[in-house]
């Protein structure tokens, strides 16, 4: 193991809370509690975790129509995001964000946007401004596989390649552009093959290894704050739910679904922890509890609020 005790288990704590903050928002949604709509990223926790614990106090993160688990990783509370999420002022964006656009600046983390990668040039445009004041800061741009089919991106990593910015370019290919294979939208194999052409270190990593993610997003932010040049990282990944909350995901095989179950990133994290003699099923059971309870304070609170 290269990471001690004390890490591997915040990994585990925050993936597991995302786990069932998503879990539990969509039984709210599916029984008509809360409105709106959502876009979750169960499977996905591992990228999220691993990227923003990489990260210093005042770097930014922005985001996509799947934030909540970047919003949790980077540290916004669960009661923050849930009022968010009943429409209550008391939300981190004061109820003018919703689901698909939580954030707080105070936390590191630009209010999300929900435009297919119109996150990546404002992550470039943060990461300018940096670079102009001389600040040792980074900024991270999370985005799906389906971003790199846009314009935004092009122009964006052009610009933060052409001047070496600091900059990360996150993609977490989940294999899907909504209902859409990545292999039958793109020409070439991974997404970091696109950003090779721009002449930035690329790197293709497991995305449901949170300790791989971990160790791939320090060594590229260490690399980007020293002027070295934006990053790209392809993190493969997959998403456990559908596109949406009503996406039953028929376009998809109930096997292929079965492999990456096999590959589910707590689970294997799980394993570790306790292979190495760091976690028990008891202590399990205790976390899940005291997860749950802090989900349903932060329920009650935001429908009282």
């Amino acid at each position: 193991m290269t990471h001690d005790k004390d890490r591997l288990l915040s990994f585990y704590h925050r993936m597991l809370m995302i786990r069932q903050f998503e879990e539990r928002v969509k039984m709210m949604f599916l029984e008509g509690i809360m409105p709106g709509t959502i876009h979750q990223c169960q499977g996905q926790e591992a990228s999220a975790v691993g990227v923003c614990f990489a990260l210093n106090e005042k770097d930014v993160i922005t985001s996509t129509h799947r934030p909540h688990g970047h919003a949790i990783a980077r540290g916004l509370s669960v009661e923050s995001l849930m009022h968010e999420l009943f429409g209550k002022s008391t939300g981190c964006c004061k109820a003018k964000g919703g689901s698909m656009h939580v954030g707080d600046l105070d936390q590191g983390m630009v209010p999300a946007i929900a435009i297919v990668a119109g996150n990546i040039p404002l992550a470039t445009g943060i990461a300018l401004s940096y670079k102009m004041r001389r600040e040792p800061h980074v900024a991270v741009s999370f985005m799906g596989d389906g971003a790199i089919n846009e314009g935004a991106f092009h122009e964006a990593v052009n610009m933060g390649a052409i001047w070496k910015l600091p900059v990360l370019f996150v993609c977490e290919n989940n294999q899907y552009a909504m209902s859409t294979r990545h292999g039958d939208i793109s020409p070439v194999g991974n997404a970091a093959d696109r950003a090779a052409a721009y002449a930035m270190t690329c790197r293709i990593v497991d995305g449901n290894d949170v300790v791989a993610v971990h160790e791939t997003a320090a060594a590229a932010r260490a690399a980007a704050a020293a002027a070295e040049g934006p990053v790209f990282i392809e993190l493969q990944t997959y998403r456990i739910s559908g596109h949406s909350r009503g996406d039953e995901c028929p376009y998809r095989s109930r096997e292929e679904e079965a492999q990456w179950a096999e590959r589910d990133p707590i689970v294997r994290l799980r394993q570790r922890l306790a292979a190495a003699g760091l976690w028990t099923d008891a202590a399990d059971t205790a976390l899940e509890t005291q997860l749950a309870a802090e989900l349903a304070e932060a329920e009650e609170s935001a429908r009282q609020s």
